[in-house]
């Protein structure tokens, strides 16, 4: 399991994601990883309008997809069987403990 970046200690990368109107909307990636005996790739996103409700992280929208880069070109996927939707849920929930677990030992 390998994972680029959780917290928001460095530049956040900002993607746009069209909405259903076409219009593009603003996500933070907030992690990305790769499921362990797999090749896909995973990331994690908030959109950004949803900053200003940080008093309330429990409530923050958080959106899984699927990607592949390609140059400077990402694709994105949205998960769709519940079996990729589990195996995505667990790792996110283990990195976040994995995270956690790391702020308490200071």
């Amino acid at each position: 399991m390998s994972k680029d970046r959780i917290g928001y200690e460095e530049e956040p990368e900002i993607i746009y994601i069209p909405n259903e109107e076409g219009n593009e909307e603003e996500f933070e990636v907030i992690m990305k990883f790769e499921v362990d005996g797999s090749d896909a790739k995973y990331m994690m996103v908030v959109p950004l309008d949803s900053e200003d409700h940080d008093d309330d992280e429990e409530s923050e929208e958080v959106y899984a997809f699927r990607y592949e880069e390609d140059g400077d070109d990402l694709k994105l996927y949205t998960i769709e069987s519940d079996e990729e939707w589990e195996i995505v849920e667990e790792t996110f929930n283990t990195l976040i403990d994995e995270f956690d677990g790391e702020d308490n030992d200071d």
